[in-house]
């Protein structure tokens, strides 16, 4: 039997809601209990009144393998998840070949088990190549440990094919996560639409397009009677439709991306690259609409939707380079700035980036209770540092806070009671 006890911690529980000075004692992989106040036991760690929270359940990340190796391996993002406090990489189906097979699902799932330290919970597509044409085998999938089916940020077009996807989803109880747009709007679009885009010169795409993308997932959410996840949203446009989704009791949930919290879109500045992401940062009032909305529970998950992309496709034209930043690092001090800034408290940050996405996808963390596997970072929300992007574990250094002053640092991370980055002491 192990047994570590970890005292005059600031206990972050999300379910909860509440932010207090109390010891937890892990036991052969599990929490085995939670008491308020510190205890002075024998061995037990003081851990100087810093937080512990349930590990980060990140949906949407992107590990490139198989097929790009070369920009991040299940070695190196698991790597930058336990310095980032994730415990659960939720995996993106958008590699080369997509993972749209038993075996292919099989191929990332042991190479996980063999190289990453921290769990992963695998997406598989929605439909074959993620070319919208026709459905995989969704049954042998959920089988082989796919946790739910998503074609990425790639929209099915085709409503027809989309709604029998969607009906057969529904009769095996599988949960699909989709990208909110209208394609022939979004297509091409660099920058979100108005002053700023005209006066780049770039090519734009009206807010509209995500909350039209919307209306037409929840048409078809109404009429398969599916479960359902919206992986962004990020428009204050958006919300009035998500909100009456769930007000007509849809099974619907939404996410959005910690660069869409904290960024806008005049951080793209002059053309930095590092800032295109999908979809593309927006106004300062639909960020602040969005956090308002993370606040209020509509919007359910807060992931860092890490995607990398080597500096050869970066370093281009801004209309050219490719969309995407990498995040597994940086979501928890990013998220920090919605904390300092009196946004968002403790536990309603960890409500949306652990509790809300093991919840939505049937896994047993996210909780500071006994009998929770305990996979938690031990963190230091007012610790200053300078980001240097050369100093992250990812292979693809593509984020858009080089350099930037951040507060927030990971200072132990466990998963299944296993300690996998830092040090309590």
């Amino acid at each position: 039997m192990t047994e570590q006890t970890l005292t005059n911690v600031r206990l972050i529980d999300p379910e909860a809601g509440t932010d207090r000075i109390g010891t937890l004692t892990i036991r052969d992989g599990q929490i085995a209990s939670v008491a308020v106040g510190s205890a002075a036991a024998a061995g037990a760690v003081d851990c100087r009144g810093k937080c512990l929270a349930p590990g980060i359940v990140d949906i949407g990340v992107k590990v490139c393998e198989p097929g790009e190796r070369h920009k991040e391996s299940f070695r190196s993002a698991g790597r930058a998840a336990a310095a980032g406090g994730v415990t659960t990489m939720v995996t993106r189906a958008d590699t080369l070949p997509a993972i749209d097979t038993p075996e292919s699902l099989e191929f990332v799932t042991r190479r996980a088990l063999e190289d990453s330290p921290v769990r992963i919970a695998p997406l598989a597509a929605l439909t074959k190549g993620r070319q919208g044409r026709e459905m995989v085998e969704i049954g042998f999938l959920q089988d082989a440990g796919a946790v739910a089916f998503s074609d990425g940020d790639t929209v099915t077009t085709d409503t027809k094919v989309l709604s029998r996807a969607l009906t057969y989803a529904r009769s095996l109880d599988a949960l699909v996560i989709a990208h909110p747009q209208e394609p022939g709007l979004s297509g091409g679009a660099a920058v979100t639409s108005g002053k700023f885009a005209s006066l780049k010169g770039l090519p734009a795409v009206s807010p509209m397009a995500e909350r039209m993308g919307l209306d037409r997932d929840i048409a078809l959410v109404e009429m398969t009677g599916v479960k359902y996840h919206a992986d962004q949203i990020t428009t204050r446009r958006a919300l009035p439709a998500l909100e009456r989704a769930k007000n007509n009791g849809f099974d619907v949930t939404a996410g959005t991306s910690i660069h869409h919290l904290t960024l806008n879109l005049l951080d793209v500045g002059e053309y930095r690259t590092f800032f295109k992401i999908k979809p593309p940062l927006r106004s300062e009032s639909d960020r602040l609409a969005v956090v308002e909305a993370v606040g209020s529970g509509l919007i359910d998950t807060i992931s860092s939707m890490h995607t990398p992309q080597d500096e050869e496709s970066k370093r281009l034209p801004f209309e050219e380079a490719a969309s995407g930043a990498v995040a597994l690092e940086t979501l928890l001090p990013a998220a920090m700035r919605l904390y300092h800034a009196e946004l968002l408290t403790l536990p309603q940050l960890f409500r949306a980036m652990a509790l809300n996405p093991a919840r939505r996808l049937g896994l047993p963390g996210g909780r500071l209770s006994p009998g929770a596997p305990a996979d938690l970072v031990l963190f230091d929300p007012d610790a200053p540092f300078i980001l240097d992007r050369f100093k992250l574990r990812s292979k693809s250094k593509n984020t858009p806070f080089d350099g930037q002053r951040m507060e927030g640092k990971v200072l132990a991370t466990w998963v299944g009671g296993t300690l996998v980055h830092g040090t309590p002491g």
